[in-house]
């Protein structure tokens, strides 16, 4: 069976969190990455061939406002945002779904998260899907906590301490 090629934009843009890059597969998004130092960064962390010296292109430059909007702590929904879920598995999908009904402001934990996936016991496969997560704030990962409150791993750049700014960004207190 052959393989659909789908053509890929991106862009990248500097705000308060650092630069960010963006991907997407004709309207969905494919990657997104938070907290470079610079754009060449941001770009490479998405895993794509991009010249840094393109022009930023968007499919969607109100996404771009949105995003812009968030990294200075304005509340916004991202939900009916599409995202490319291909290559992920049913499992991974159904975490990212729930993960993604976790509303700014709000947080969960992996327990709860696997629980609202559909397999309560799956605490630490949650933890996985979250770490391998490929569009952070669309996907909140950073949203998801251990169930004593710890913070967990986040593997942006800037790791727990970036996770803690965002989380603080939307007014969560976290030890």
């Amino acid at each position: 069976m052959e393989e659909k090629h789908r053509a890929i934009t991106c862009t990248s843009f500097r705000s308060p969190l650092g630069w960010v890059g963006i991907c997407w597969h004709g309207t969905a998004v494919a990657r997104l990455s938070i907290g470079h130092s610079t754009r060449e960064a941001a770009l490479r962390a998405l895993g794509v061939s991009v010249r840094p010296d393109s022009p930023a292109e968007s499919a969607d430059p109100q996404l771009i406002e949105r995003l812009e909007a968030y990294t200075v702590g304005e509340p916004v929904d991202f939900r009916a945002v599409p995202v490319d879920f291909d290559g992920m598995t049913a499992f991974q999908k159904r975490v990212a779904s729930a993960c993604r009904a976790v509303l700014f402001g709000e947080t969960t934990t992996y327990a709860a998260l696997a629980a609202a996936a559909g397999s309560p016991k799956a605490a630490r496969a949650v933890g996985q899907c979250m770490a391998s997560n490929r569009v952070p704030l669309i996907v909140p990962c950073h949203r998801v906590l251990g169930s004593d409150r710890r913070l967990g791993g986040f593997s942006a750049p800037g790791g727990i301490n970036l996770k803690r700014r965002l989380l603080k960004l939307e007014g969560v207190l976290v030890g």
